[in-house]
């Protein structure tokens, strides 16, 4: 006899037709017989939050009835109390009178309403979509900043060869000249040379960067109880934001470099790279110029978002754009996602490239510093300090800028489409505020 059969059997005595029972289980989630669950099944019924269930013993038809979310209910109160009627007749073939109770016994053995209980459920199901409406929202934001990188880097990718050209390679020719020397030897492709790594890069990079620094920045605003984010939360934001970046996309920015390098062609494109730099120094080797970058991009991430946040807050409690705010509030319906752009697109357009421009200038040093870091082998590697020093005596202090008129010519259409692509997915995206 089965372990469910004997327990029926003995809390069951003969008695005369049409008996009536009443009585309850506790049941623990995971202590639950197999035996027992075999023995459920379901049957339709007005209630469709309970299930008729039959036990079959003394050749009798014991009937009862659970909750379907008694393992609900076990979650929040630590294990439920299963209340059931039983009715025995004399005629198998009738099903019986069945009578439920609407309570349930707590872990401290109080008991709990049916209605406090549906509240609890209730809470956990809206707990749960709102983590899997965070989820996608958070997965939509990551996508606004990557597609925003991939625009941006693809257009202004001859720009940054010939600052990789000038970083890298020490070029001394002057800009036109080396224009005309890359298309003679590598055609008009070459200008894109190492864009796919590029992307590679700087879509996880810009990803990262973007949604960081408006995470961090809504989270300092909680902190802080401000109506609006202060300068200083900007600024501290923006830091944040570039140093997490960094951290997860340094290794990509490394064989890149490596590939733009004299003789990177040899080594047979990203994998190639990828396990040339593994075999010959070591895994951590992806890592080079860690310290630098992470020193370069704080405050260039500080000055990127707050000087970008400061143009645009500025403009948004200026008359104009109180008068556009209150325009695209009237009109909200019937904008296409272009003019829901807060600073519209010349303006969007202007203080992502004043942004982008400021923030190079004030850490283009560090960057000069980082590539010739990942430039070193492992014999002759030299610190961060000790390489800044040898640029110095080797070409004075403007080799520390070498390459800069390139790299601004680049940053101003990068940081520019890349802050308005990234406006405008957010919109087409619906993107909710962090």
């Amino acid at each position: 006899m089965h372990g469910t059969d004997r327990h029926f059997t003995l809390s069951i005595k003969p008695e005369p037709s049409d008996a009536f029972f009443t009585g309850g289980l506790f049941l623990e989630s995971d202590a639950v017989p197999t035996s027992f669950i075999s023995l459920i099944s379901s049957k339709a019924c007005s209630n469709s939050d309970r299930i008729s269930c039959s036990s079959w013993g003394c050749n009798k038809t014991p009937q009862f009835e659970i909750f379907r979310r008694v393992e609900e209910f076990s979650c929040k109160f630590g294990g439920g109390f299963l209340s059931l009627s039983l009715s025995i007749n004399g005629n198998e073939g009738d099903s019986g009178y069945v009578r439920e109770s609407g309570e349930i016994l707590g872990q401290n053995g109080a008991k709990v309403s049916e209605e406090e209980v549906e509240a609890v459920v209730c809470k956990e199901k809206e707990n749960v979509r709102k983590r899997g409406s965070a989820a996608m929202n958070t997965t939509k934001h990551l996508w606004a900043g990557a597609v925003a990188a991939m625009v941006s880097r693809t257009f202004v990718a001859p720009l940054e060869r010939l600052k990789l050209e000038y970083i890298v390679r020490g070029e001394q020719k002057n800009l036109i000249e080396l224009v005309k020397a890359i298309a003679a030897s590598q055609g008009l492709k070459g200008f894109w040379k190492g864009n796919l790594v590029n992307i590679l890069r700087t879509a996880p990079f810009k990803a990262i960067n973007f949604y960081a620094y408006d995470t961090y920045r809504s989270q300092l605003l909680k902190i802080s109880r401000n109506e609006e984010t202060t300068n200083f939360e900007r600024f501290v934001a923006g830091a944040a934001a570039g140093i997490t970046a960094t951290m997860l996309c340094l290794p990509m920015d490394t064989i890149r470099t490596i590939m733009v390098a004299p003789g990177g062609e040899a080594l047979g494109g990203i994998i190639g790279a990828f396990r040339h730099m593994i075999h010959t120094e070591g895994f951590f080797s992806l890592y080079k110029g860690l310290v630098p970058s992470v020193v370069s991009m704080a405050p260039s991430g500080a000055v990127f978002y707050g000087v970008y946040d400061i143009l645009k807050s500025a403009y948004l409690h200026s008359p104009d754009g109180r008068k556009r705010i209150k325009h695209m509030k009237e009109e909200a319906g019937e904008l296409n996602a272009l003019d829901q752009l807060e600073l519209g697109t010349l303006r969007t357009l202007l203080y992502g490239a004043i942004a982008g421009v400021c923030a190079e200038a004030a850490t283009y040093p560090f960057e000069v510093v980082r590539r010739q870091l990942q430039m070193q082998v492992k014999a002759t590697r030299l610190n961060a300090m000790a390489t800044c020093v040898k640029i110095v005596e080797q070409g004075g202090v403007p080799a520390l800028y070498a390459g800069l008129i390139p790299s601004l010519l680049q940053v101003l259409p990068s940081a520019a489409i890349s802050y308005f692509v990234y406006e405008f997915m957010k919109i087409v995206l619906k993107v909710e505020s962090t």
